[in-house]
């Protein structure tokens, strides 16, 4: 293994069609009219040195280094910022373009403290790389400038005592992930340049002019408290040492790397793991990666340190009673003593009294053979996944209406885009990457309607502002859809003529007729919806429908609630109606949550569906599993999440394996959560580290990484992207393996020796996967689902033709209100979601530098309701509700309405599921997490659950003979 090294052709690559022909240094080249001479001497093979440009970047033509000589032409024009021309004749050599370049760099080394060389950093930066170039080994200048530390009295202060600019600047080590020394800097701007152009985010700039001229975050502040995010895109842009990985700087330069996706979102960026022996030394974003084509954010790019954090549990452990202490075991007892138990309580109680659930961090093929376990093992479908808590709904409403349950685009698809609808979803904490590509598409022209009760950043953002902010009231999102849908018919704003080509005319007629009532105008809709303006809601509607091209993106925010079925099909009824499917710049596009959360659905983790969506009902789709498997399979469906919580506390579900999630903390109503786990005899907990949910667990099986395995994950955009092992696993076993030795353990004769085995059982039972292999991942880079032979490459947008299920079937939406109202007692709206620098449960994030942006779950409030409760900024705050209670600290701001309060759930030390409710999606029994009725009031102390949970934690984290994680 080698370190991966991708060329940087200086500028982007032009999307004309035309070709125009040229010679560079006498060799023939034929490239795209409006490419740079500088990519097409890179496309012959001829490098020109450069340290202003980079290919992820517009050409800037300022570091004087790219010069070049065109026949006929004067002067020597800089190579990134002039087009080819046909017939044209570049000379990238010559004695004269030595002596500038020589020159152009001594001037720069001046400016160098160290001199250049390996001394000036790392030595293996693009500066040092372009000294070589050119050929530079002497300085006339000397580097006693004041830029440099000891330059005048060897005090290491400059004469001005660092108070110009011009002065010595102290390193910015604030930013737990990267150093910034501004004594390194050249002022290229490539950093400015990436912050503004790829991330979005508009955090640095130039201070000063001249040799006064300096990089600064923000109005010059340190990084780490600056409006900085952290994505590593300025320090992935900085050809010097100036942005450096503090990792680097302390183990050196990697010597290998590999490509993989990251463990994080739903967005499945491809990354370097770049190493050094067996450590991980930085995670570069990978250039060739489908869905980020080179970007990243903070978590991708630099969390990973959870992966060798001492609190990672290595091996095994066992015990009889929660009470008793972990005892650490072999792999063969641990095994052994799940397997026993499991055979013993079906003994006991019955086939469907244990059960399992799958994991959406780990792999398809980890995924797969969990549910295969479960019925082939096990003898039933009592079989779920995290996906039941957050995108159930997603698969439901979307099945229902367009005959598959995932999203239709591509996220390359947003570069088309006029519209954009986004509904429940904060992309730029919960998918920066594909965030930043809206911003770009925004900055550009596009249009951005939001649709969420507090003020997100896409809301207003430097550079961005919505031209619609609807701060609907928690759990009206059908109501508002509905509110939309009259407009586009009663002004007749629909698509005759896709409606009649593709869609069951007499739903639309239906449905129709249902949205044109009176009772879901404008006026009426806001009222219930809580908005002033009755004409905003009609303005938007007509911006969608009217815009072009127009996208619907949508989060948690629309699927978790009690009518989060509905919700999605009523945005798939606009998506229909306005015949915004089927081409690039449309479609219905869920922001799946986590890295396989699309996957962990499309493998068959749900009880009544096989991979593929397929029902467990279908007596054909049921016979190549028993042919395959070798057994009957039962064709009712299991039991899902909530159901075998409710059968635990009844006392006929008494044994669970669960794969790599946290369903303490995660999911609704933690004491109901607990209660089921207490009444379990026998629960397995197969994870990273000794989550919430081991403290009711008996055998704990360590985890793998993402670092540890091969795989493939599936993204939110349906594609199919390959994992692969950088380093071995640090618990013996890759996720998958122990899942094959529980089932044989349990009699099950399996035995796959690589994932892509696996892949190759999936792709030969699913229809949608039957093209896939590891093979073709690996020639294509990855794919997206369907892929068959309709479609041997896959399918980026889905319903070209037509739509899949035939005909696009139109829903009535009725709005239904929650049973979960507000009142005296609780007379605010809870509302959750996450942070840009957290994940999920935080069970990886918290054990990362990540922590130094968000070290607490915090309640956000509105001034009013806090002036009216006598609670300040930072004060602790008790939020109860008729579930339960918890404190956490209050932070005052108006990006939530009156009435409105939001909190995060990445601690478990606040853990907010304590006071969500029970009820949930009519369709799919998705947890109504967004709306809950609270209270908030000054407190001075935990509440009873928090007390009563730490002596709980104290109890049953007590380990025996277990050593720390190296």
């Amino acid at each position: 293994m080698s370190l991966i090294q991708e060329a940087d052709y200086g500028t982007p690559a032009s999307k004309a069609e035309k070709q125009v022909k040229l010679t560079v240094d006498g060799k023939p080249v034929s490239v795209p009219e409006g490419t740079s001479i500088m990519r097409a001497s890179m496309e012959a093979g001829i490098e020109i040195p450069k340290l202003c440009a980079t290919d992820m970047l517009d050409s800037f033509g300022s570091c004087r280094v790219c010069l070049v000589e065109i026949e006929g032409r004067n002067g020597t024009p800089a190579s990134c910022t002039t087009p080819v021309g046909d017939g044209m004749v570049v000379h990238t050599k010559s004695d004269r373009l030595d002596a500038i370049r020589k020159g152009v760099m001594e001037l720069y080394v001046s400016d160098h403290p160290s001199g250049f060389g390996e001394k000036a950093g790392t030595g293996a930066s693009e500066f040092d790389h372009v000294i070589s170039l050119v050929g530079l080994a002497e300085n006339r200048y000397g580097v006693e400038g004041r830029n440099h530390v000891g330059a005048d009295n060897g005090d290491g202060v400059a004469p001005g005592n660092g108070s110009l600019t011009i002065d010595y600047m102290v390193k910015d080590e604030s930013n737990p992930y990267f150093t910034y020394d501004p004594s390194q800097c050249i002022v290229c701007s490539r950093c400015v340049r990436a912050c503004a152009d790829v991330q979005g985010t508009f955090a640095l700039t130039v201070e000063g002019r001249g040799f006064e001229s300096r990089i600064v975050a923000s109005m010059n502040e340190n990084f780490v408290d600056s409006e900085c995010v952290s994505c590593g895109a300025c320090v992935q842009a900085c050809p010097t040492d100036a942005l450096r990985e503090k990792s680097v700087l302390e183990k050196g330069m990697p010597d290998r790397s590999v490509v993989t996706t990251c463990a994080y979102c739903g967005v499945g960026c491809n990354f370097k793991a770049e190493m050094k022996g067996d450590d991980v030394v930085r995670m570069m974003p990978y250039k060739a990666g489908k869905a980020n084509h080179g970007h990243s954010c903070v978590k991708g790019r630099f969390a990973y340190g959870y992966a060798s954090h001492p609190d990672r549990i290595l091996a095994p452990m066992v015990r009889e009673k929660i009470t008793d202490p972990w005892r650490e075991a072999t792999w063969e007892e641990a095994l052994a003593r799940a397997a026993s138990e499991f055979k013993r309580i079906q003994t006991k109680y019955g086939r469907g009294s244990i059960g399992g659930i799958t994991s959406s961090r780990c792999t398809d093929e980890e995924t797969y053979l969990v549910q295969k376990m479960v019925r082939q093992g096990f003898g039933n479908n009592n079989v779920d996944t995290c996906a039941r808590v957050c995108h159930s709904p997603t698969g439901y409403g979307l099945n229902t209406t367009l005959g598959t349950s995932a999203g239709t685009q591509d996220f390359d698809s947003v570069e088309a885009c006029d519209v954009m609808l986004l509904i429940g979803a904060n992309p730029t904490d919960a998918h920066p990457v594909f965030a930043s590509r809206m911003k770009k598409r925004l900055r550009e022209g596009a249009k951005i309607i939001v649709i969420d009760p507090r003020r997100t950043d896409l809301v207003r953002t430097p550079h961005v502002e919505a031209a619609y902010h609807l701060p609907i009231k928690p759990g009206t999102n059908v109501a508002i859809l509905t509110g939309l849908a009259h407009v586009v018919v009663t002004e007749k704003l629909y698509d005759e003529a896709y409606i009649r080509d593709y869609c069951d005319r007499d739903a639309f007629d239906d449905w129709a007729e249902f949205v044109s009532d009176p009772l879901y105008s404008p006026e009426e809709t806001a009222k219930v919806c809580g908005l002033d303006d009755p004409e905003m809601i009609r303005q938007a509607a007509r911006l969608y429908a009217t815009g072009g091209n127009a996208a619907i993106y949508y989060g948690l925010g629309v699927t978790e609630h009690s009518q989060g079925s509905t919700a999605v099909m009523g945005l798939a009824n606009l998506a229909m109606a306005t015949g915004n499917l089927g081409k690039n710049g449309v479609g219905v596009n869920p922001l799946r949550g986590q890295n396989n959360v699309q996957g962990s659905c499309d493998m068959g983790s749900f009880p009544h569906e096989f991979p593929g969506y397929r029902h467990i009902a279908i007596d054909s789709v049921r016979k190549i599993y028993e042919d395959l498997w070798g057994v009957t399979l039962d064709k009712e469906p299991g039991l899902r999440i909530p159901n075998m919580l409710d059968a635990a506390v009844d006392g006929t579900f008494k044994g669970i394996y669960i794969q790599g999630e946290d369903i303490l903390q995660s999911d609704p109503d933690t004491k109901h959560v607990a209660a089921g786990l207490a009444a379990m005899e026998c629960v397995v907990v197969h994870d990273l580290f000794l989550n919430e949910t081991a403290r009711y667990a008996h055998v704990f099986l360590p985890g793998s990484t993402f670092l540890e395995k091969d795989g493939t994950f599936i993204n939110a955009e349906r594609r199919i992207n390959l994992v692969r092992k950088a380093i071995e696993p640090r618990a013996r076993y890759a996720d998958w393996e122990a899942t094959q030795e529980l089932a044989r353990a349990i009699g099950l004769d399996w035995n796959y020796t690589h994932p892509s085995e696996i892949m190759d059982e999936i792709a030969a039972t699913t229809p949608t996967f039957a093209g896939v292999t590891f093979d073709l991942l690996e020639r294509e880079g990855s794919i997206q689902w369907p892929c068959n032979e309709k479609a041997p490459l896959g399918t980026p947008v889905m319903h070209i033709d037509g739509i899949l299920r035939g005909k696009g079937n139109f829903v009535r939406t009725e709005y239904v209100a929650t049973d979960e109202k507000v009142g005296p007692r609780f007379p605010l709206l809870l509302t959750t979601g996450r942070i840009l620098t957290q994940y999920n449960v935080g069970a990886q994030t918290r054990r990362t530098g990540n922590s130094v942006w968000h070290e607490e779950d915090r309640l956000e409030i509105h001034p009013h309701d806090a002036e009216d409760r006598g609670i300040r900024d930072g004060d602790w705050v008790r939020l109860a509700s008729r579930t339960g209670a918890t404190t956490l600290r209050a932070l005052i701001t108006d990006r939530v309405a009156t009435g409105v309060v939001y909190t995060t759930f990445h601690h478990p030390e606040t853990q907010a599921n304590v006071v969500t409710t029970e009820f949930t999606d009519w369709a799919t029994s998705c947890p109504e997490y967004k709306v809950t009725a609270v209270q908030a009031s000054p407190s001075n102390g935990p509440s009873e659950w928090q007390i009563e949970y730490e002596e709980l934690s104290r109890q049953t984290r007590h380990r025996v003979n277990v050593e720390a994680a190296e």
